[in-house]
């Protein structure tokens, strides 16, 4: 087809045209929204670099849970940060930590409601980093079993999915073993498999009071240069067990969205990391931008490029925008 036989034109001319032909289509059903849950009691406290979210004791963060819910988000996202932080990170697995309240409230509050939780232990270390550290450097294998004892205790206190995002070589294993080791068979894991050593964590950072002390996670995150690399820790955590694959940041990877939804089956989420949130805050402070219309062009390109699940900081925003 060419011009003037073919006019593109023709349906674009108005919205109504626009929208039954529209071939990426947005659903809050696909909502993952993140929070952060803190001790303390009638606790809200403004993320500087992140407007619009906080840290949250647990009667407000059982608010947002409801709030969240009643608009039809399917999935939180739960981020922890105990009160005290130690080398071995030991409150990521404490029976009573804050993520395990965290779920126990939710669950008594929004029973409806699905609870992912985050298996890591940058926000429990007094360190800052990912696993455990000797001689200076984190060490892998010691690390496995840490991240294995947290998510089983996430899950015991009702968790619905844990989702490890430490990159350590092995962790979906050891997880899935001591998960179906303690007839947990059922539970799903939720990958974080190409996770890049990138700068649009920074918001993040401070949401999480999780910067490392010294160093950078170069080593066991992944280098944004490369896209090979992903599919192959992509097909490790497959084979290892993982029901859920994930690529993160969002934006800045299409490329490599793109490539694991052509290569893999599975469902594939896609995390709207801190960065890409607060950059379009930023630019729509100062007028440069239409928030909302920025906002609902990124989650569009995410999902074309091929995500299943949407884990992002404007899922009310989102939830209420497409509810128009």
């Amino acid at each position: 087809m060419q011009f003037p036989e073919y006019r593109g034109r023709r349906l674009r001319k108005n919205e109504n045209f626009r929208r039954l032909v529209r071939e990426t289509r947005l659903s809050v059903n696909e909502l993952v929204y993140p929070l952060f849950a803190v001790p303390g009691r009638d606790v809200k406290k403004p993320i500087a670099s992140m407007p619009g979210q906080f840290q949250m004791s647990l009667e407000h963060l059982a608010k947002e849970a409801r709030e969240a819910h009643a608009l039809g988000i399917p999935a939180l996202l739960l981020f922890g940060i105990p009160a005290k932080k130690d080398e071995q990170g030991t409150g990521a697995f404490a029976k009573d930590g804050i993520v395990q309240q965290a779920v126990k409230r939710i669950r008594n509050e929004v029973p409806d409601m699905l609870v992912i939780t985050d298996v890591c232990l940058c926000e429990y270390t007094s360190h800052g980093h990912c696993g455990i550290i000797e001689k200076g450097e984190v060490q892998n294998d010691a690390t496995l079993e840490v991240l294995a004892e947290t998510a089983l205790s996430q899950v015991k206190a009702g968790a619905d999915v844990v989702a490890p995002s430490a990159m350590m070589d092995g962790q979906i294993a050891a997880i899935r073993e001591i998960l179906d080791e303690n007839a947990l068979e059922n539970i799903p894991i939720m990958a974080y498999s190409a996770k890049y050593a990138s700068s649009f964590y920074g918001p993040f950072r401070e949401a999480a009071e999780s910067a490392p002390q010294f160093g950078d996670r170069k080593a066991y995150q992944m280098d944004p240069a490369n896209s090979d690399e992903a599919i192959r820790e992509i097909s490790l955590d497959v084979n290892e067990g993982a029901d859920i694959i994930m690529v993160k940041p969002a934006l800045p990877y299409l490329d490599i969205i793109c490539r694991a939804r052509q290569e893999f089956d599975l469902p594939l989420a896609a995390y709207n990391v801190s960065g890409e949130y607060s950059m379009i805050k930023a630019a729509a402070k100062l007028g440069w931008i239409d928030e909302e219309k920025a906002m609902l062009e990124s989650v569009t390109a995410i999902k074309r490029a091929g995500a299943d699940i949407l884990i992002t900081y404007w899922a009310k925003d989102l939830a209420k925008a497409l509810a128009k």
